[in-house]
């Protein structure tokens, strides 16, 4: 009978090469990605673009840093969904919504009249999840949730 000691050359010969993304069994991409949490600034609201399809933006506020030097970024998102209940989720959700997505990110640079080069960082939702919706007590006598009043967005 042939012992297990003898069969390990074996064993270990057939054995297949780890892969570098053994993680996963989806195809390597190459795109940066980007989970972003925040409260919405705008509520979402359907554009008709060129190809007469409508795509969703909305303006994502995130606010970090310590009480004393807090500071808000706020971030354009842009989603393509199909007409259908995930479209009308998103579309009905409310300025102040805590929400986190998930999102495929880009650099486009651009140059304008003058010359001068820019660049602007295009977030394309493709998850979005629900942390909290606001509360309708917390209001100020313009309409403004108080976690964005006295802001202003760019």
């Amino acid at each position: 009978m042939l012992g297990l000691n003898t069969l390990r050359p074996v064993l270990r010969s057939s054995a297949p090469a780890l892969s570098a993304r053994a993680f996963s069994a989806s195809a390597s991409q190459a795109m940066a990605r980007m989970i972003l949490t925040g409260r919405l600034a705008t509520e979402p609201e359907a554009i008709p673009s060129s190809t007469g399809v409508n795509v969703i933006k909305y303006t994502i506020a995130s606010t970090h840093g310590r009480s004393d030097n807090r500071f808000t970024s706020y971030f354009r998102v842009t989603s393509f969904l199909e007409n259908g209940p995930q479209k009308d989720f998103v579309l009905s959700l409310s300025k102040g919504t805590l929400v986190c997505i998930d999102a495929d990110v880009s650099l486009k640079p651009w140059e304008d009249a003058e010359g001068r080069r820019h660049s602007s960082l295009n977030i394309i939702q493709k998850t979005l999840e629900v942390l909290k919706r606001p509360n309708p007590n917390r209001q100020t006598d313009n309409g403004v949730s108080d976690q964005f009043a006295g802001e202003e967005m760019p």
